[in-house]
């Protein structure tokens, strides 16, 4: 049983309510605690390292000072040099090239990867390149019948069809373009199916083959999109084809930090997507693009410099919003746009986009979460929601509020454009491989499991509606069989405990030398008691608190998100004691700087 490098809590208080929250300090490592030391960290930077690491032999500077020269070379990719090869013969030859890639930000951020490196530096006439995203909801995730069918009708056929973040798990649909006569080489990075890459492919190149020598396997789609681009530069300038002086591809891993980031790859003990973002922020806080700059200037004039959480949750949310509702081409327009006006007329599109976004999520969780409260009921160690008429572009995130809720893999599923279908996102628990649940659930029961793809943490899947309780029943049976019985609840995990003169900017600072933070390297949450001196609700809905805390003398303001759930009481009032879990961060306004306390979780005392 993997249990995420963190030993078991006494569960006997949660059993009686599951869904009650409990703040608990992480486990350390006392090894790598004391290395973090003798390196001259901080005993709070050296406290951050050990929770988060666990295990961890690698040398520390590749962690806490990322640099490009810890990326490996793409030549190590299976069939990276092979696929580049193929890729350069199609500029060469002045075959139409089909750019294939998934609609979300891993996707779209590599397609703006591939497109400027066929046009900007290998030459490529945009007439010649065709853009092929599928739209989520009429097509799927992947390589689907629909794009396909659109690729075989283009006029003229592209011969080769290069694929980015999907196509592993696509064999049918490949071998459909390979019978008529196109080649597809897929860059990937999401889990393969047991039977290994597909087998009409041209080439594979993901990291995550058994096969590949390429030492990180935890990269995202848009790098592995960009690694093999930079092969091929490689690959035209030994054939002659471009001139040594071409540039690099560096310049654009501005689109890869903002991918690999909203993609929650790991950002813990990958020193290559820790390179990545360091560098890649350094080029987005030179604001060169419209992108960043439009971005920039509708988050307000305090937001900059830009940094992980701002990609993460400013413009990852805005992206994967016009894919969420509509097709995703709006989300590339913008990426791409020449000027700071038509990035600014896509912006707006994104936001309205996100906007209604949040309504149908605020919507679909409140039925789930009713959905949820019975299957809680009756202990189930998964939930499986159905919602009849949800909206598939928002299962994921419901998922994730779920899972952070009530501390269980969730599955939502909602209807699919096939008749008798569901389709359904997953998110699962750090003690718990998702995919391998589906993949032993399909083993179980693969009628009830057509269709499934995904990796540790999050996973999508295809149900009939007749399976559906075969589906729930079976899940729950593979996902028991993994975690042997364990009990589950929600963990807030925290770095320990602060003190009153820690609560100051300096501390923050202090903090900030290690980042980025995001998936398995989360940003540095502490606990301490405090009283509530002031406190009032916030917000267009009137759900976020407005805090004033004291901790001995030290008073500090803080904002807690989401704290107020429509028709319950405020959980804390006036005058309580409470225990907190929070964040620190950097309030800006008007060019001042002040510290803020960001309330994950509080709890009466």
């Amino acid at each position: 049983m993997d249990d995420g490098g963190f030993p078991q809590p006494d569960t006997t208080a949660a059993s009686s309510d599951p869904a009650r929250r409990r703040i608990l300090a992480r486990p350390r490592d006392e090894a790598l605690y004391r290395r973090g030391l003798d390196l001259g960290l901080s005993e709070l930077q050296a406290r951050i390292l050990a929770g988060r690491l666990h295990g961890h032999d690698g040398p520390l500077e590749a962690l806490t000072a990322p640099a490009l020269r810890y990326l490996s070379h793409p030549e190590k990719l299976a069939d990276g040099v092979k696929s580049a090869e193929r890729i350069a013969r199609a500029v060469s030859e002045g075959e139409h090239i089909g750019v294939l890639t998934d609609y979300d930000v891993d996707g779209i951020t590599s397609h703006v990867v591939m497109l400027r490196a066929l046009t900007e530096l290998f030459g490529v006439p945009s007439s010649r390149i065709h853009s092929l995203i599928g739209h989520r909801i009429n097509d799927g995730y992947g390589i689907s019948l629909p794009l396909v069918e659109r690729t075989l009708a283009l006029s003229p056929r592209p011969t080769l069809v290069v694929t980015a973040d999907c196509g592993s798990s696509d064999e049918p649909r490949i071998a459909r373009l390979r019978e008529a006569g196109i080649d597809v080489v897929v860059t990937d990075h999401h889990a393969l199916p047991l039977e290994g890459p597909p087998s009409s492919a041209y080439a594979t190149v993901n990291p995550t083959r058994s096969d590949c020598p390429y030492p990180d396997k935890t990269i995202a789609g848009c790098m592995v999109a960009w690694l093999v681009m930079s092969l091929t530069r490689s690959v035209l300038i030994e054939q002659g084809v471009l001139a040594s002086s071409t540039p690099k591809l560096s310049p654009w891993l501005s689109y890869v930090a903002l991918g690999t980031v909203a993609d929650c790859v790991s950002l813990g003990a990958s020193a290559a997507n820790r390179a990545v973002v360091v560098y890649g922020l350094k080029l987005i806080n030179r604001m060169e693009a419209p992108c960043w700059r439009v971005m920039a200037e509708r988050l307000g004039a305090d937001s900059t410099p830009f940094d992980a959480e701002t990609l993460a949750f400013q413009m990852g949310p805005r992206i994967n919003a016009r894919s969420r509702l509509d097709d995703p081409y709006a989300a590339l327009h913008f990426m791409l746009a020449a000027d700071d006006g038509v990035a600014r007329r896509q912006l707006q599109v994104l936001d309205d986009d996100n906007q209604s976004r949040k309504a149908l999520e605020a919507d679909m969780v409140e039925q789930a979460r009713r959905q949820a409260s019975g299957q809680l009921e009756e202990n189930r160690s998964a939930l499986v929601i159905h919602l009849p008429e949800g909206h598939p572009g928002v299962q994921g995130i419901v998922a994730s509020r779920l899972v952070q809720s009530f501390g269980r893999p969730t599955v939502v599923l909602t209807p699919a454009t096939a008749p008798e279908m569901l389709t359904g996102s997953g998110r699962s628990i750090e003690a718990l491989h998702l995919r391998d649940a589906l993949q032993r659930t399909f083993e179980l029961a693969p009628e009830c499991l057509p269709r499934f793809g995904g990796h540790r943490g999050a996973a999508g899947v295809g149900v009939p509606l007749m399976e559906l309780e075969t589906f729930s029943r079976t899940f729950r049976q593979a996902v028991d069989e993994q975690l042997g019985g364990r009990e589950l609840f929600p963990v807030v995990w925290t770095d320990g405990e602060l003190d009153a003169e820690q609560l100051k900017l300096g501390t923050l600072d202090e903090l900030e030398t290690l980042a980025p933070y995001g998936r398995e390297f989360d940003a540095p949450l502490f606990e301490a008691t405090f009283l509530v001196e002031q406190l009032r609700p916030v917000g267009a809905e009137g759900n976020h608190l407005m805090l004033e805390l004291s901790l001995g003398r030290a008073v500090s303001r803080a904002i807690w998100f989401r704290a107020l759930n429509p028709g319950e009481a405020a959980p804390i009032a006036l005058g309580d004691r409470v225990r907190c879990a929070f964040k620190l961060s950097r309030n800006r306004w008007k060019g001042r700087e002040s510290l803020q306390l960001m309330v994950e979780h509080a709890e009466r005392l």
